[in-house]
């Protein structure tokens, strides 16, 4: 082919670079251009096999108007250097963009076969290595790169704008480029900033003013990025952040005097221990200094609670304030912690060791259950009750002596039924069926067999008025509550001489059970028992006295006698004497309800005392209770006999502990066993590992096992 008499391919040889335009495109002259004539003279060089030339002109024309402009960049002085660059680089960008379509034939077919850049990689290459990498211009971009985010930070207003401009050129030129001329060196100061600040910050704030500004730089560091830095560079930034202000400072908060962690817990600063918690659980053991010092606090103050004598004095008032303490902290956890497990795990522990550390704990919540089921929830709405009652739940999880409190529960569950005190049927079953669920129907038959045996006596009390109704006529009345030994607690049978009318009516009452149940025995506990009397004193005055069965006793002596001796009252109703004592103590001691005189008058019952009817006696109420049944706590020779009686029924349970395992594993050592039967009881006790030891030598005795001949630490199962 012949172009103006010249054949093409000598043509195209000497064809000039600068007539493919590029000067006038980057001097803003491509208006007037052709640029399908420019195409085809770029695609014919290549055709032509000139590719070689075309690229290397467009290295050499690309270089030479780049470093034009980089001088154009250099001469900008104080904040239009930022602006010249993003204009020139804007320029630039417009520039490759023709450029690339003019070469596009060169791209396809050129390029990849001679393994050469690309043309709009390369003119991003030149631009990175002849204006951002240009001496004069690399030290001063970054400088002013960094003094505006350090002026952002202290308060300062600055074109964000023009700075996501200057960092996207940047990341356009690659990751190296971003990395080693903006990032490093950003991450760097960042951290000499933060580092300082911080120790300025902790010198002259509390914890919780020092929370708030490392959130505030937090929160600021991330709106950054959000508006001219790279996503990727958050995580980066933020780790600075965390790693200056919070991870290197955390013991210091955590302990500030007057403000730190225990402070926060003590004030109840819901919103200061949220910011601590949100804070330090980004950096590494954070969350577990928060929860390792709330466990120490938490430990120490509960130790406290129940080891204070003051506070032992009380049940009730005792349970409350484990109550509140731990609504207290349940509280933190769910609005300050985020429900955190770990955190309600490690509240869990710390009330299960230092509400085992209270002996009497499991008497306690018993007699703060006795309160509640009694009076305490009178009026409260059924929902509430539940509530309560799973709180009460809650602190028996807690126990590792459940079967102590069984046996104190067991003891005013009683006492409340006989006493006809508590406040709500259903709420007694509730909390009995949520004991079923917590250990099994064992630890609750015999306290479901105690209302069924309350529901018998009914139906026998029906029977036995129906029988006798007519010959008993205006007489005294008897109600009797028929209860089975092995489901009660076990209650020493108190001799008690009966006024001759009720003896008489209690002996008719035998004759019918007896004759309607064969194969039964009846023991009377009167010691258990309630009186309703009516009395007539000498002013004319008729009350209704409620009294146990001791009492009335008593009282009816004073029918046939104007005074009696203590001798002759203990010997007329040969109530034993301690028993005795105490009733009199309530019948003539306590002011407002002395039924009785004393000669003389003091607290205590002498033996030499004498006793007559209060004649003046008065009250504004008609009927009148005289020293009810309430639960009190034991007395240490009493808690002691409970505390035997415990021991002497857990040896049975050890032992089939014991038996079961043996069973099924036929031969163990000495070790395991004491693992697996600790293992299997520990939902009702703690064994101990001595009197398990004591349990398997007493089976060994009893040939349930036997000692290895060769290993004496190795037990086998006899069948």
């Amino acid at each position: 082919m012949i172009v103006n008499g010249v054949e093409e391919s000598s043509y195209y040889k000497e064809f000039p670079f600068d007539s493919l335009d590029i000067p006038k495109i980057y001097n803003h002259n491509a208006s007037g251009l052709s640029f399908e004539e420019l195409y085809r003279n770029a695609y014919n060089m290549v055709l032509h096999k000139f590719g070689e030339k075309l690229y290397s002109g467009l290295v050499s024309t690309m270089t030479f108007h780049l470093q034009e402009m980089s001088k154009c960049i250099e001469a900008a002085h104080g904040g239009s250097f930022l602006e010249e660059l993003n204009v020139k680089w804007t320029d630039h960008n417009k520039a490759l963009l023709m450029i690339r379509d003019i070469l596009m034939y060169m791209d396809r077919t050129f390029i990849p076969g001679t393994n050469r850049t690309p043309v709009h990689e390369l003119g991003l290459n030149l631009w990175r290595d002849n204006v951002i990498h240009s001496p004069k211009i690399q030290i001063r971009l970054l400088n002013t790169l960094l003094e505006l985010i350090l002026g952002e930070r202290t308060g300062e207003f600055i074109n964000r704008g023009l700075m996501r401009n200057i960092i996207k050129m940047l990341m356009d030129l690659g990751p190296l480029v971003y990395y080693n001329d903006f990032e490093k060196p950003f991450l760097e100061v960042s951290a000499d900033f933060y580092r300082a600040e911080s120790q300025e910050f902790i010198e002259c704030s509390d914890c919780g003013d020092y929370l708030k500004k490392a959130e505030r730089r937090l929160n600021e560091e991330i709106e950054r990025v959000s508006h001219y830095l790279d996503a990727k560079s958050e995580a980066k930034i933020t780790n600075v952040v965390e790693k200056e202000m919070i991870a290197n400072h955390m013991l210091r908060l955590v302990h500030m005097a007057n403000s730190g962690l225990v402070k926060m817990l003590l004030d109840d600063k819901f919103e200061d221990l949220g910011r601590m918690y949100n804070l330090f659980r980004r950096v590494p053991n954070g969350l577990s200094t928060i929860r390792d010092v709330m466990t120490s606090h938490i430990r120490e103050t509960g130790k406290q609670l129940v080891t204070d004598p003051e506070k032992s004095k009380n049940p009730v008032e005792f349970v409350d304030c484990l109550l509140a303490e731990r609504d207290k902290y349940d509280k933190i956890i769910i609005s300050a912690f985020n429900k955190d497990k770990t955190f309600q795990n490690a509240l869990n522990s710390s009330f299960e060791y230092f509400i085992n550390l209270n002996p009497r704990s499991p008497e306690y919540i018993s007699l703060f259950v006795d309160d509640k089921l009694r009076r305490g929830l009178k009026g409260v709405k059924e929902e509430d009750i539940e509530i309560i009652l799973d709180k009460v739940m809650m602190l028996f999880r807690y126990l590792q002596e459940k079967d102590i409190f069984e046996k104190y529960y067991k003891q005013h569950l009683a006492k409340r039924l006989l006493s006809g005190k508590t406040v709500s049927d259903d709420a007694e079953r509730s909390l009995i069926v949520k004991l079923k669920t917590e250990c099994g129907y064992q630890f609750t038959s015999k306290l479901e067999g105690m209302f069924t045996d309350m529901k018998t006596s009914q139906d026998t009390m029906q029977g036995f008025n129906a029988a006798f109704g007519p010959e008993l006529g205006n007489g005294p009345t008897l109600v009797v509550q028929v209860l089975t030994t092995g489901s009660w607690p076990t209650q020493p049978s108190v001799t008690c001489n009966l006024p001759a009318e009720m003896s008489a009516l209690c002996e008719k009452f035998r004759t019918y059970y007896l004759g309607t149940h064969t194969g039964r025995r009846l023991s009377w506990q009167t010691n258990m028992g309630t009186a309703d009397l009516r009395a007539t004193f000498g002013n004319g005055q008729k009350y209704e006295l409620n009294l146990s069965t001791h009492q009335m006793c008593v009282l009816m002596l004073f029918n046939n006698a104007d005074s009696l001796g203590y001798k002759e009252i203990e010997q007329a109703t040969e109530i034993p004497s301690s028993d005795l004592k105490r009733c009199l103590q309530s019948l003539a001691c306590v002011k407002g309800k002395n039924i009785l005189r004393k000669e003389p008058m003091s607290k205590d019952i002498g033996e030499d005392d004498s006793f007559s009817v209060n004649d003046k006696f008065t009250s504004k109420l008609r009927k009148v209770k005289i020293g009810t049944v309430v639960a009190q706590k034991e007395s240490e020779p009493e808690k002691q006999e409970t505390r035997q009686r415990v021991e002497e029924d857990r040896k049975p349970q050890i032992e089939a502990a014991i038996v079961r395992i043996m069973k099924s594993r036929r031969v163990l050592d000495h070790n395991n066993i004491i693992a697996e039967v600790t293992k299997q009881l520990q939902s009702r006790f703690l064994a101990n590992p001595g009197e398990i030891k004591k349990r398997i030598e007493s089976l060994i005795e009893r040939d349930f096992l036997e000692r290895d001949n060769a290993d004496r630490r190795l037990y086998r199962y006899l069948a």
